[in-house]
């Protein structure tokens, strides 16, 4: 269904080139938007006019024409004057509104199709045929991206998206929740994923958006039919939670840079607690004092490199090795062996993943 405020647009557009009132009347004789200074609808004439076979009638001075939507009546059109002149200008905006129709139709039933090829709601065949009646190629490079808000998405924002992808056919703005702006965007010959966060960074900036005020960006796998811009959603869907995990500094993430955090947010939560106890021995890294986290993490960002480790933290090679050994004794990991390392890392990935899904739970 067309909106009051397009076909009033249209209806001031119409009026601008030809000079001429109009007016649009629903079938139960409302206006829905009208340019006449003054119009008083006659429920009776339009009544009349409804359920006669004509196309087009002249009443009291104001040309009426039917408006069709696949052969049923959606609107009638009112236009002032009684000449040929009148008549011609009405049969074109009659023409015109009917052309909306089948525009925002097809916009809507594009809208509903890319919404449940998102949620896997279609059959492989369905997927083809619809597509097929849609004009929406098939064998073409796509990637999803989801722009998700910290609050419910206001409308300025979805529309700033559809003016910067929107306006191209091989592009789709859309949502499935009060959050989230999902952009399934089709790419050229050439871009790859550099291209993709850089485009993502773009979107953040040009909108005002930054993962300060919990705005985040993520994006799937590039795919190159149709049939798995699905798979390009769930990933991407993926990446807005395990980003949130393990990357927050990062204000646009891509699922292939996930990384073992793709693992870890797969592992079911008993299963991280048996590995957390056999690891730290019922303990858990928040016991560790805040010299201790702050040398670990310092570690491991110089790639266990104790001479680095210890000139950034402004102390002795000597100070740093007994902090490792005293963490040694306390876990039975050493830092400086590489396999230990991989495991005390993880392991302090697991708690994160924890706590996070502890968060979601209240």
């Amino acid at each position: 269904m067309i909106s009051n405020q397009v076909l009033k647009n249209t209806l001031e557009g119409l009026k601008e080139i030809s000079r001429i009132e109009f007016c649009v009347i629903d079938t139960d004789g409302k206006v829905l938007a009208s340019t006449f200074p003054e119009f008083t609808v006659e429920p009776l004439d339009i009544q009349a006019f409804v359920n006669s076979a004509a196309d087009s009638q002249m009443i009291k001075g104001i040309h009426y024409f039917k408006v069709n939507d696949d052969y049923q009546l959606e609107y009638i059109l009112a236009v002032s004057g009684d000449d040929e002149d009148s008549f011609m200008v009405g049969k074109l905006a009659a023409f015109q509104i009917q052309n909306l129709i089948i525009a925002y139709k097809e916009r809507f039933d594009k809208d509903s199709f890319i919404k449940n090829l998102l949620l896997d709601n279609l059959l492989l065949v369905d997927i083809y045929n619809r597509a097929k009646k849609l004009h929406i190629e098939t064998d073409v490079r796509r990637v999803v991206m989801i722009l998700e808000l910290s609050q419910e998405k206001d409308h300025n924002s979805v529309e700033s998206l559809k003016a910067m992808f929107g306006g191209k056919n091989k592009n789709f703005i859309t949502a499935v929740d009060e959050k989230s702006v999902i952009i399934v965007r089709e790419l050229e010959d050439g871009e790859e994923y550099a291209e993709i966060d850089k485009i993502g960074h773009s979107i953040m900036d040009s909108l005002g958006f930054s993962i300060e005020d919990g705005t985040h960006m993520a994006y799937g796998t590039i795919v190159s039919e149709l049939k798995e811009v699905s798979r390009s959603y769930k990933e991407a869907r993926m990446a807005l939670d395990v980003g949130k995990i393990f990357f927050g500094d990062r204000s646009v993430i891509a699922y292939s840079s996930l990384g073992i955090g793709r693992l870890i947010y797969q592992l079911p939560i008993p299963l991280c607690k048996m590995f957390i106890k056999e690891i730290f021995n019922g303990k858990s890294p928040d016991d560790f004092d805040e010299e201790t986290l702050t040398t670990i993490d310092k570690f491991f960002e110089n790639n266990l490199n104790v001479s680095e480790t210890s000139r950034q933290l402004y102390i002795h090679r000597n100070t740093l090795v007994y902090r490792l050994d005293k963490l040694q004794k306390s876990t039975g990991l050493d830092l400086r062996v590489f396999e230990d390392a991989i495991t005390f890392k993880i392991a302090l990935m697991v708690v994160r993943y924890m706590k996070y899904m502890e968060t979601l739970e209240y």
